[in-house]
């Protein structure tokens, strides 16, 4: 089984370049490649830092999934996504904008199973 965090960070990044910039793929293959390391630089500069961004919120994203699908057997991306913000705020996490956590959260359902968000 392939890894639904690499294929929702990947498939996010890809939709997210033209607004972030070319290079965006690369960073975010570089971040997944590098998130096992414990030798990983904690912090970077733009086009990594949103790479490391996109990856940190598949991670989430997909724990979030997981855990509601205890509970639900569709959880919708509008709970997701809000999940994922409360979750990133109560860590102490700054803020991400609320495009890149729906692009995220919408390509970590689509990694899931192939499925489309679920509405409300």
């Amino acid at each position: 089984m392939s890894d639904p965090v690499a294929v929702a960070a990947r498939a996010a990044a890809q939709q997210l370049e033209a607004e972030a910039g070319p290079g965006l793929v690369t960073e975010v293959e570089a971040v997944l490649a590098t998130r096992e390391s414990p030798s990983a630089p904690p912090q970077y500069v733009d086009p990594v830092a949103l790479a490391s961004l996109i990856v940190a919120i598949a991670s989430l994203a997909w724990t979030v999934y997981t855990d509601l699908r205890k509970r639900t057997a569709r959880p919708s991306a509008e709970v997701i996504a809000r999940t994922v913000r409360v979750t990133r705020r109560d860590q102490g996490q700054a803020d991400a904008p609320d495009h890149i956590i729906e692009v995220v959260v919408t390509e970590t359902l689509r990694a899931a199973g192939g499925q489309e968000p679920a509405e409300g």
